[in-house]
Formats: structure tokens, sequence, C-alpha cells
């Protein structure tokens, strides 16, 4: 299936391109979601119009998404919760908790499909979790996650541990034989 894209849609293009997508993908996803239409040739006439209003758009997007980098690169977010003897928590940190933090931190909304988690985090421990906010920008957030009841320690970065020296394995000399 042919599709205008009418907004910049996340690894697949840019408003004012025409894409050839899956039938299912194009029609569950796109189309109901205002994020394309058919590409009939109408609609390939107002491709160009489209274009340029996206770029319009996209710059003035720029502005606030790199002010919003520079907000968030570096910043360390910590999170207290229950855990038990080992470290496992009894809950998780999820994209949302981490992406209200933000919210917090920026004073307005943030949506949490822009917090790059992978899983929830259910262990005690330091984290460095990719902010998602365009294609080519992607600000890193350092979590720190304590259990309760414990000191916040704050470091200033994660510390990577130094890999440890491999034994250097001795040769045996070649035995000489006794005269």
């Amino acid at each position: 299936m042919k599709v205008l894209l009418t907004q910049d849609v996340y690894k697949l293009g840019h408003a004012g391109e025409v894409k050839t997508v899956a039938d299912g993908y194009g029609r569950n996803f796109l189309l109901p979601r205002g994020l394309a239409f058919l590409a009939t040739a109408g609609a390939i006439r107002q491709a160009e119009s489209v274009k340029t209003r996206a770029v319009k758009t996209r710059a003035t997007q720029q502005s606030d998404i790199d002010a919003t980098a520079q907000v968030l690169t570096g910043q360390t977010i910590h999170f207290t919760a229950r855990a038990g003897e080992k470290g496992k928590l009894y809950g998780s940190i999820t994209s949302a908790t981490i992406a209200a933090e933000i919210a917090k931190l920026l004073g307005k909304e943030f949506d949490k499909r822009k917090v790059a988690l992978r899983e929830p985090i259910r262990d005690v421990g330091t984290y460095v979790i990719p902010i998602r906010l365009a294609a080519d920008v992607a600000p890193t957030v350092t979590v720190i996650v304590l259990a309760e009841g414990v000191k916040q320690v704050v470091a200033a970065a994660p510390v990577a541990a130094e890999p440890e020296p491999e034994p250097v394995a001795e040769e045996a000399a070649p035995e000489t034989p006794a005269a």
C-alpha cells in the first residue's frame, strides 16, 4: 500500500514522503491516527505543500527539542523503593515513573513513550537511560534506584568497574637432563 505521510513517523520517514508500507500497518495504524493518507494522484500533487509545512513545523520544534536535550543531558534522577535482601524491588520503576520525574524537572508534560526503557527496572542500582526526543536527538539520564532505609550516596557519575588483569600463565622451562 502506498501512503503519503502527513507527519514525521519514527523509523519510517518524514512528512510529505510517499512510502510503501504493509497493508495492515497502513490501514490499522497510519490512516486512523492521521499520520498518512492513501497516495492517490491528487494526494501526490499535494505532497510538496505537505513537505513545506512539515519543514516549517520541524524547524520550530527543533529549537524546543534542543533546549529540552540540554536540560536533560547529564541529569540524575533518584528513586527510593521497597526492596528485598538481594536488591530485588517489590514493585518496579517504569517509563511512566521516569517520565513523571522528567516532567517535574522540565516543568511541563513529558510523554512516557520518549523514555527508551526496554523493560521496567526491577533491581536496585544505577542505570543510564536514553531519552528519545527526536530521531537524531537522544540525551541520556542517569537513574539511581535505592532500597528504602538506605542512606543516599550521591555519586557524580556511575563508576565503571575496571577490568581485572588476566593472570599470566608462566611457561615451564624445559628440563635439562642431569649429567
